[in-house]
C-alpha cells in the first residue's frame, strides 16, 4: 500500500480576528520589542482531540503569519496521570497536522528554576508553607458567596517557611501534610487568588526526572512562569481560564520583569455528538467501550486519522469555525464537510459492493470478458483512466434491487431497465430465490448497443448502478462508522445517566464479504478513495496483504442510503 505526503499548510487566511486584531495592535504599538511568541501547552496525559485541533493551528498560525516562533511545551507538573507515550503521540499530531515548532521544551526543564522561584516568593512573604489538610484548606477558602478566611499558618514566620519547604523537597512528609500557597487575598472576590495552592507533596516517578523531585508545581505556577522563562509574547488559551487570567498576572509579575506574556482566552471547540474531555476519552478507551485512542470512532486526531481525514480538511475546519470569544456548539457536518471538500477533489474513485446480490447476464457470452474504462476522478481530468473488467457474473448491492419497489424507487427490479457504470444497460428478466424465500440471484439480459452507457437510440434510464465482475472481485472487509454518541450533547445527564449512556449502539458495523474492482488488488493501493455511490473510505493498518479493510471516513452528501432512509 503507498501513502502519498501530506501537503504542507495552505497560505495563512486573510481573515482577521479579535486575537488577531490583539497581537497587531501590539505589533504597531511596538509591545514585546515587536515580537510575537506563542506556544502550544498540551499536558501529557492522553491523545489530542479534535479540540486541541483548534489551539494549535491558532497558536502555530499566528505565529507563521506574523513572523514569530511557537513552541511545543508539555506542562508535565502531575507525573501520577502523564507518559512517554503521550508526549510521542501529540508530537507526531502537531506533525501530521503540518506544523514545526521552533523550541520543544517540558514544564519539568524548568523545575529547579521553578523551585528557586517559589523560594524568592516565601523570602518576599508572598507564599507560606500550610499545614492545613485538603479538606480544611477548601473549607477555609469560602464561596462565591462567602468569603475566605485566612489559614492560621498564614503568618508563619518566613525562615520556618523556607525550612519546611526545603525539607518538603528533601521528601520529609507524606503526601499531603503541606503545601506552598501564594499570600494574596482571602476575601477576593475571584475564588483563584485566595491563596492558591503553589506547590504540593506527590510521590510519583516522573516520565523525565524520575524521583528525583516529591513536590511539583501546580498548573496555575508552573505555566505563567514557563511562559515568562520562554519570552512568550501572547499566550492563547481557552475561556475556562479567563477566571484565572489575575493569578497568572500576579506570578508574572511578582516573578519577572521587563517582557512579560500576555494571556488572552478564546472560546474551545465544542462539536455535538461527541465529548471533549480528555478523562472521559481515556475511560472509554480504559472501559473498552472503543478499541483505542486512535479508534476511528474517537475525537481524536489519530482516530480521525484512521478514519481517514487529511491534516488539511482539519485545517479547513479550523479556518472556517474561526476564533471567537463566546461559547458556542459546532455542527458535526462542518467537519464532515470540510473533508467532502478535500477528499472529492483527490481521492480516486473505485467500484466496490458492500453487501452483494449477484447477477447474472444471460445474453452475455459465458468465457468472453472485456475491459471497460472509467474515470479516476471526474474532479481531476490529469488523473486519467482505468481498465475495469466486465464478464457475463456481476455483483450488485443487495439494496440496489427491490423485487416490489415503491413508488420513487428507480434502481433495479423485475422488468425495469437501469444503466452499470461505464458499461450497459441491464433489464432484469428473472429473480431467484433459496428456500428461505430470500433473493439470492438476479437474472438479466444486457443491450450490446449501449456500450459505455449512452443508448444510440436516445433512451433514458432514471438509475446508474456500481457493479464488480465476479470473477475478477477482490474480497475486502469495510467497517462503517458512525457518530459515537446517538445524541447531540452525550454529558447532558439527566435521571442518574452519564454520556456512557449515550453511546451509539450502530456506531460501526463491520462487513466481512465485500466485493471491490480489482484496481484494489494492486501493491499501491491509494490509502484513501471514493467508492462510487457509497462514501469515501481509506484503508486500515489492520489490512495485511490480501486481505484489505477500508474505514468509512465519511458518506456522500446525498447518497442512494439516505435518499432510501428518507422515503
Amino acid at each position: 500500500m503507498s501513502q502519498s505526503e501530506e501537503s504542507t499548510p495552505a497560505a495563512p487566511s486573510s481573515a482577521i480576528d479579535f486575537i488577531r486584531s490583539i497581537i497587531d495592535e501590539d505589533l504597531v504599538a511596538g509591545r514585546h520589542h515587536g515580537r510575537v511568541a506563542t506556544r502550544f501547552p498540551p499536558e501529557p496525559n492522553g491523545y489530542l482531540h479534535i479540540g486541541h485541533a483548534k489551539s494549535i493551528c491558532l497558536n502555530f498560525g499566528v505565529a507563521a503569519e506574523r513572523g514569530g516562533t511557537c513552541n511545543l511545551r508539555f506542562d508535565d507538573t502531575n507525573p501520577a496521570k502523564e507518559d512517554v507515550e503521550y508526549v510521542e503521540a501529540i508530537k507526531t499530531d502537531v506533525s501530521w497536522l503540518g506544523f514545526e515548532w521552533d523550541g520543544l521544551f517540558f514544564a519539568s526543564d524548568y523545575f529547579e528554576r521553578l523551585y528557586q522561584f517559589a523560594v524568592t516568593l516565601i523570602g518576599r512573604d508572598k507564599a507560606y508553607v500550610d499545614s492545613l489538610s485538603a479538606e480544611d484548606i477548601r473549607a477555609y477558602r469560602g464561596t462565591l458567596t462567602a468569603r475566605g478566611r485566612n489559614s492560621p499558618y498564614r503568618d508563619r514566620p518566613t525562615a520556618e517557611s523556607l525550612d519546611l519547604f526545603a525539607r518538603m523537597r528533601a521528601g520529609e512528609f507524606p503526601d499531603g501534610a503541606h503545601v506552598l500557597r501564594a499570600k494574596i487575598d482571602m476575601a477576593s472576590p475571584n475564588l483563584n487568588l485566595r491563596d492558591p495552592t503553589l506547590y504540593r507533596i506527590r510521590r510519583a516517578t516522573h516520565h523525565r526526572t524520575g524521583d528525583a523531585w516529591c513536590i511539583y508545581p501546580m498548573y496555575d505556577f508552573a505555566h505563567p512562569v514557563s511562559d515568562a522563562i520562554e519570552r512568550i509574547t501572547h499566550s492563547l488559551c481557552t475561556l475556562e481560564f479567563e477566571d484565572h487570567r489575575p493569578l497568572y498576572d500576579w506570578c508574572v509579575e511578582n516573578l519577572t520583569v521587563g517582557d512579560r506574556p500576555q494571556q488572552i482566552e478564546f472560546a474551545r471547540l465544542n462539536l455535538n455528538y461527541t465529548i471533549m474531555s480528555k478523562r472521559k476519552l481515556l475511560q472509554l478507551v480504559q472501559q473498552q467501550r472503543v478499541s483505542g485512542w486512535d479508534d476511528p470512532r474517537m475525537p481524536t486526531l489519530s482516530g480521525l486519522r484512521r478514519r481517514g481525514y487529511t491534516p488539511e480538511s482539519i485545517r479547513d475546519f479550523c479556518g472556517r469555525i474561526g476564533v471567537a470569544k463566546k461559547e458556542n456548539i459546532i455542527d458535526m457536518a462542518q467537519l464532515e464537510h470540510s473533508i467532502r471538500e478535500d477528499l472529492n477533489k483527490r481521492a480516486p474513485r473505485v467500484m466496490a459492493v458492500l453487501r452483494p446480490l449477484k447477477v447474472v447476464i444471460t445474453n452475455y457470452p459465458e468465457r468472453q470478458e472485456e475491459q471497460l474504462e472509467a474515470r479516476n476522478n471526474p474532479e481531476d481530468l490529469s488523473a486519467g483512466t482505468r481498465q475495469v473488467p466486465f464478464s457475463r457474473v456481476l455483483y450488485i448491492e443487495r439494496d440496489d434491487f427491490r423485487e416490489d419497489p415503491p413508488k420513487k424507487f428507480f434502481r433495479l427490479s423485475p422488468g425495469r431497465e437501469v444503466r452499470l457504470r461505464c458499461a450497459y444497460f441491464i433489464t432484469c428478466t428473472e429473480v431467484v430465490k433459496n428456500e428461505r424465500g430470500e433473493v439470492v440471484e438476479l437474472r438479466c439480459v444486457y443491450d450490446p448497443a449501449t456500450r459505455g452507457g449512452d443508448a444510440p437510440d436516445g433512451r433514458r434510464v432514471k438509475a446508474t448502478l456500481h457493479w464488480v465482475s465476479a470473477e475478477h472481485a477482490v474480497p475486502v472487509e469495510v467497517r462503517l462508522y458512525d457518530r459515537l454518541f446517538s445524541v447531540e450533547d452525550p454529558e447532558r445527564g439527566g435521571d442518574g445517566q452519564t454520556f456512557l449512556d449515550y453511546l451509539n449502539p450502530a456506531s460501526l458495523e463491520v462487513l466481512t464479504d465485500c466485493k471491490a474492482e480489482p484496481s484494489l488488488a494492486s501493491a499501491a493501493v491509494p490509502l484513501r478513495v471514493q467508492f462510487e455511490r457509497l462514501g469515501y473510505f481509506c484503508v486500515d493498518p489492520d489490512s495485511r496483504a490480501g486481505a484489505l479493510v477500508f474505514n468509512r471516513t465519511v458518506s456522500l452528501r446525498d447518497t442512494w442510503a439516505r435518499i432510501e432512509q428518507r422515503q
